[in-house]
């Protein structure tokens, strides 16, 4: 029974040093310890026309799981573009707030898919959603969700704002605020933010840093101009850069020359 109990004290001891120890040190690497991640809907599809693509999926969860190891804490906002875009139920005859709700919907089912995507690569998450649904997940309360990250789960933020006529983009930026993350990272198919459509215009240069003032003036499309707002009156870096390359999101975090930085000078 004594030996039991000392090897008992030896291995809750080493546990904290193992590798409680090594995620503080790692954490003291990363240029920014609590972020927030806005993947579009439409990301999710990959090569597919619609639904979502499990490679892209599984993908962006070895992602953040790298990121989560390293320290850093990280809630994820999804859009649902790519189930479904209530802006566009008008065109079909079905009511804007109605179209809106749908839509909250689709970020739900994204954040679910995403959910079950961490949890098979063993990453500890909570779902937490803007509409009440407690039989799928926890209703947004800025305290649990803080609560959440310090223990270092992943908090996945479904249904937007759960008011219609605010994207996911503008729910984005509300939630990183409220949870005082240290930046907005949108993750997208470019590596930044360009003159022109880098897709479209071959001469295109990216910008590896601006600030929001210069961003009004030269027209840049980044995110709908609420979202962008209230991140620029609230002081909230924003990050656009290539999601899908391999190791993207841990270098933006170490404060590499990765994407473009959106700041206030």
């Amino acid at each position: 029974m004594g030996k039991f109990a000392e090897f008992t004290r030896v291995e809750s001891s080493q546990k904290p040093q193992n590798l409680l120890y090594l995620s503080d040190q790692f954490a003291k690497e990363m240029k920014y310890k609590r972020i927030l991640l806005k993947l579009s809907g439409e990301a999710l599809m990959g090569s597919k026309g619609y639904g979502i693509d499990t490679e892209v999926l599984t993908s962006y969860a070895a992602e953040v799981k790298k990121v989560i190891e390293a320290g850093v804490e990280v809630a994820i906002v999804i859009g649902g573009g790519n189930i479904y875009r209530g802006i566009e139920a008008a065109a079909t005859g079905i009511d804007r707030v109605q179209g809106d709700h749908m839509g909250m919907l689709a970020t739900v089912i994204n954040s679910m898919a995403l959910q079950s995507a961490l949890e098979n690569i063993d990453v500890d998450t909570r779902l937490l959603s803007g509409i009440r649904m407690e039989q799928v997940c926890e209703p947004f309360i800025r305290r649990r969700a803080v609560r959440h990250l310090e223990k270092g789960r992943v908090v996945i933020l479904g249904a937007g704002t759960g008011n219609p006529y605010f994207t996911t983009d503008t729910a984005a930026s509300l939630r990183a605020i409220e949870i005082e993350a240290d930046v907005v990272l949108k993750g997208t198919r470019v590596d930044g933010i360009y003159t022109a459509d880098p897709e479209k215009d071959p001469t295109a240069t990216r910008f590896a840093k601006v600030n929001f003032d210069e961003v009004y003036e030269k027209g840049l499309q980044i995110m709908d101009m609420t979202a962008f707002t209230l991140c620029k009156e609230n002081s909230l870096p924003i990050i656009v850069f290539d999601m899908n390359k391999e190791g993207n999101l841990l270098r933006v975090l170490k404060g590499e020359d990765v994407g473009t930085l959106v700041t206030v000078n």
